[in-house]
């Protein structure tokens, strides 16, 4: 069974910076595509950051350009969010998600999951 574990989530003034991070777990080997999303309250879930597994490319949503930076560690099958110069507006809860193939036991899989979430708050 696939997990994501989110962490590095709190309470930061505007203009500060956090870094979350997402283990995946349960699987041999992947070729996920992972993302981190936000859902703010009253609010629909959006992508915040995108990135691909192999080629490594990154995409990014509009308003988080230039300030976060999505990473990852392939060895540790971990994803980074650094989020520079936070506001207001990025408060949300951020969740991980992992979608693409993977190989548990004997077989290939292919499957979308989704961490529990960790929350973002910007706050003076």
């Amino acid at each position: 069974q696939v997990q994501l574990v989110e962490s590095g989530g709190g309470l930061v003034q505007p203009g500060g910076s956090l870094r979350l991070s997402c283990v995946a777990s349960g699987f041999t080997y992947s070729s996920f595509t992972m993302s981190w999303f936000r859902q703010a309250p009253g609010k629909e879930r959006e992508l915040v950051a995108r990135i691909t597994s192999g080629t490594t490319s990154t995409n990014y949503a509009d308003s988080v350009k230039g300030r976060f930076t999505i990473s990852r560690d392939g060895a540790k099958n971990t994803v980074f969010l650094q989020m520079n110069s936070l506001r207001p507006e990025d408060t949300a809860v951020y969740y991980c998600n992992a979608d693409g193939d993977y190989y548990s036991g004997r077989s290939y899989y292919s499957g979308e999951f989704w961490g529990q979430g960790t929350q973002v708050t910007v706050s003076s």
